[in-house]
């Protein structure tokens, strides 16, 4: 990963994205030439000069202190998930080479998948920073069965929903979905800037997807803890869940993440009929009796 270019693309993304009104400054006269603030409305609000900040813009945030880089943060109105992400911008490549590196898992212990095994009637699975499904329960198998093509190679969240044309139909708010996975890929790459596979992933999703390009340079960053969505699966039908992530305490690479319908729920009720169809040996037949297909509408 390019540091430098990554705080010059996020700094003037977030600067871009603000107007003098939001932030409390005059409302600005005559024509703009550039959207959002100016560098020197930018420097004002972090009280930096504007040589600094335009230094900082440039990518050299060598020795930026604390109080500067908070003010920074206030004045661009980032969020927890940005001023996270741009600490680790600029602090991260100097305290990597200070602190021994953790390679990202791409396995679970078995007690954790025991853990996973125990949760029947929610979808969960571990995932490394790259979106590498690293281990499922059975619920979150046959919910991701499509998936899986079967080549052995580990299945990669961000791969299907940029290079798998089914994933549009899967997801039925795909383009949120979208959103969301180069967010957590632009996470990861500022926490860990040296990670090659990470950044192998993301040269491959960027070479083969433009709309992943187009989104990558406009530098999401977000915590994925909590929310809901929607997927629409080829034998149940649509369903509407909550999910929820936490990082594995005892490997701080891998997320837990947990999809649950709410009580008495339609999608409830298809989780259950999932779960048959998943328990079957050939997942072509219909848990409903052998009928082609599952009228999820009559559920």
């Amino acid at each position: 990963m390019d540091t430098r270019g990554d705080i010059r693309q996020f700094l003037v993304t977030r600067r871009a994205r603000l107007t003098p009104e939001a932030v409390g400054l005059p409302r600005p006269l005559g024509h703009r030439r550039v959207p959002g603030l100016r560098r020197e409305e930018a420097a004002a609000l972090a009280g930096v000069s504007v040589e600094y900040y335009t230094r900082l813009e440039r990518g050299d945030a060598t020795g930026v202190s604390d109080a500067v880089l908070d003010a920074l943060c206030r004045g661009l109105a980032l969020d927890e998930a940005e001023r996270a992400h741009l600490t680790d911008l600029v602090r991260g490549p100097g305290a990597a080479s200070r602190r021994p590196r953790r390679r990202p898992s791409r396995q679970v212990p078995p007690t954790v998948q025991r853990v996973l095994d125990s949760m029947g009637s929610a979808p969960a699975f571990v995932s490394n920073p790259r979106l590498d499904l690293v281990a499922t329960n059975d619920l979150c198998a046959a919910l991701y069965a499509d998936l899986d093509d079967h080549s052995g190679s580990q299945v990669n969240l961000a791969r299907y929903t940029f290079l798998d044309p089914r994933a549009e139909g899967f997801y039925v708010d795909w383009a949120a979905v979208a959103e969301m996975t180069v967010a957590l890929l632009r996470t990861s790459a500022g926490h860990d800037p040296l990670d090659r596979d990470l950044t192998d992933l993301v040269g491959e999703l960027a070479t083969r997807s433009e709309d992943f390009r187009g989104r990558w340079a406009a530098h999401p960053v977000q915590m994925h803890t909590s929310g809901r969505k929607r997927i629409h699966h080829p034998v149940v039908g649509e369903l509407d869940l909550a999910f929820d992530s936490f990082a594995l305490a005892a490997d701080p690479t891998l997320t837990v993440t947990a999809y649950t319908a709410d009580p008495g729920s339609a999608t409830e009720e298809r989780l259950s009929l999932l779960a048959s169809w998943g328990a079957s040996k050939d997942r072509a037949t219909d848990p409903s009796g052998g009928r082609p297909g599952v009228d999820a509408a009559n559920i």
